[in-house]
């Protein structure tokens, strides 16, 4: 998915090429070594998903973003940034972004300080464009934390439930993503109801964006993830289709016997077939629709008609190549 191409709003492409060099001169101090730490993944590109959000609900694609508008979507990125920085450490990874990741190149203790030293630029930017930008990017900080401890609690538990999961999943994913929202927003001095409806828009798009990956990794293929298929399963973070086809009552049982603790390549490719089988990507694929819904609610109270048919063929577009099951 390009996200660009389907928003097709060009004066946001426009600002985002502007961004990008705010974005490297936020990090860097001065230090040849930290400026290599900090600057690692920003030069290894991205999506730039949530200052791309940040800066249509700001602009509406309609004017050029101020300085305001690209300084809330840096301390975003750099918010996202460090939290790759401090996943990466507890996953393990070995790369991002088709890079090594900073804990695989620099050590584990130099990924955590880098990633507290993104945080902190963050806050930073957000305190310098006032209160509220500060308040809503502490607070999104929190929910990601809370979000993460939520996973970390559950990892292998067959007795996770789906409050769990949703709790985890808007923590992780769709807090950052709503908050993407609020600061354009917020930058570019909406009015309350509008601002609520933008934040609204980006919680249900960060709820289907983890649904939506949640589907593929037990469906998709190898190549197509860049992974194995069904890693979750592997690493005990059940996701929702796991969780409706632990209620199976034909498969239920023997996908609970293999799980509940770390598996190998066969068990988990046995585990992600008994997944398939049941109707847990249909009924996800319910779930993750009732958030479009909301999503196209929030929407209608959205001015800028442009803004309004960018962002609803985005959240559409993330449900139109998923399989039938």
């Amino acid at each position: 998915m390009n996200p660009l191409e389907i928003l097709q709003l060009e004066l946001v492409e426009l600002d985002l090429q502007r961004l990008e060099s705010l974005l490297a001169e936020s990090v860097i101090y001065g230090d040849d070594y930290l400026d290599s730490v900090t600057t690692h993944l920003i030069y290894a590109g991205g999506k730039r998903l949530r200052p791309m959000l940040a800066i249509a609900s700001a602009t509406g694609g309609a004017r050029e973003a101020s300085r305001e508008d690209l300084l809330g979507g840096v301390a975003l990125e750099l918010l996202h940034l460090a939290s790759l920085y401090h996943d990466d450490v507890m996953d393990e990874a070995e790369v991002r972004r088709n890079v090594d990741s900073v804990n695989a190149r620099y050590g584990n203790l130099i990924a955590i300080v880098a990633g507290d030293y993104l945080m902190a630029r963050s806050a930073s930017i957000a305190a310098d464009l006032g209160v509220e930008m500060a308040g809503l990017m502490a607070r999104t900080l929190a929910w990601l934390t809370r979000g993460q401890v939520s996973e970390v609690r559950t990892a292998f538990s067959v007795e996770r439930t789906e409050a769990d999961y949703y709790e985890a999943i808007e923590g992780k994913t769709a807090s950052l993503l709503a908050s993407s929202c609020r600061v354009g927003a917020i930058t570019a001095q909406h009015g309350p109801a509008e601002t609520e409806a933008l934040s609204e828009f980006g919680r249900c798009f960060g709820m289907i964006y983890q649904l939506r990956d949640d589907i593929l990794d037990v469906t998709a293929t190898d190549n197509q993830l860049g992974k194995p298929a069904g890693q979750d399963l592997a690493e005990g973070i059940y996701n929702l289709p796991t969780l409706f086809a632990l209620r199976d009552p034909v498969i239920g049982d023997e996908l609970r016997a293999i799980l509940g603790e770390a598996l190998n390549d066969a068990d988990r490719e046995r585990a992600r077939k008994l997944v398939v089988a049941t109707d847990g990507i249909a009924q996800t694929i319910l779930a993750a629709q009732s958030f479009l819904e909301k999503a196209q609610i929030a929407l209608a109270q959205v001015n800028g008609a442009e803004l309004r048919r960018g962002f609803s063929a985005l959240i559409e577009s993330l449900l139109e190549d998923l399989p039938s099951y």
